[in-house]
């Protein structure tokens, strides 16, 4: 058994000793959480931390490659049931739908489409998926852009196609809010790194019209592509 499991429990133990007490006590025998997240499984994005989110029962975490919210079943596409649970049964309100800067599943995506590449078949699957929403927008970019530039476009327009395929969706209850946002960890839209950029409202990705219609995100809505 390598040592780093070791740490990893050691680091268990820290986190059971600060909630020993009554942490748990009102989620013992279910769960309301008001928002479910949907990120990028990426080390580099840590889901619960970037919203400081210690609060048992106020985040339902989805992590997959390329942050998706759909996944292929017997009868065609559907809405992923790890994020449609909690709307359905945990009278889950929000969806916040997280990229982030420098994705790896976005950039093998845009490889594969550009040029090819050569991947095993679970990897496969999951790039075919994403392909089905981001080709069109590969298509789309301007021209004369750096590879990182491309990607950064294409992780917001990866956003937006999850947002749009949730809101599509008739398994979604029509009052759900749908948020899409950006986590930046490498100064692509700040210098003040680790900040969340809200990118897609309801579908809406119009930064102008964001603000109008929600000015108490104002100063967290940014774009680096409006198409």
């Amino acid at each position: 058994m390598p040592d780093s499991v070791s740490e990893l429990l050691g680091h268990n133990e820290h986190h059971a000793h600060e909630f020993e007490n009554d942490r748990f006590e009102e989620v013992q025998d279910g769960q309301a959480p008001p928002f479910v997240t949907v990120c990028c499984s990426d080390s580099r994005v840590l889901q619960d931390e970037l919203f400081d989110n210690r609060t048992p029962g106020e985040i339902f975490t989805v992590g997959a490659i390329g942050n998706r919210v759909y996944e292929e079943t017997a009868d065609g596409m559907a809405v992923s049931g790890d994020v449609l649970y909690p709307l359905v049964h945990a009278d889950t309100e929000t969806v916040v739908v997280i990229g982030h800067t420098g994705c790896g599943a976005v950039t093998a995506t845009y490889k594969d489409i550009t040029d090819g590449i050569e991947e095993p078949a679970g990897i496969r699957h999951c790039i075919d998926l994403l392909k089905q929403r981001l080709a069109d927008g590969v298509g789309a970019l301007p021209d004369g852009l750096e590879e990182s530039e491309a990607i950064n476009r294409l992780v917001e327009y990866n956003v937006d196609q999850q947002v749009a395929f949730l809101r599509e969706s008739d398994d979604v209850p029509e009052d759900t809010d749908i948020v899409g946002v950006v986590y930046d960890f490498q100064d692509v839209y700040t210098d003040e790194r680790g900040l969340v950029h809200v990118i897609n409202v309801d579908g809406t990705r119009d930064p102008d019209q964001i603000e109008a219609e929600h000015p108490e995100l104002a100063d967290r809505v940014r774009r680096l592509w409006t198409y």
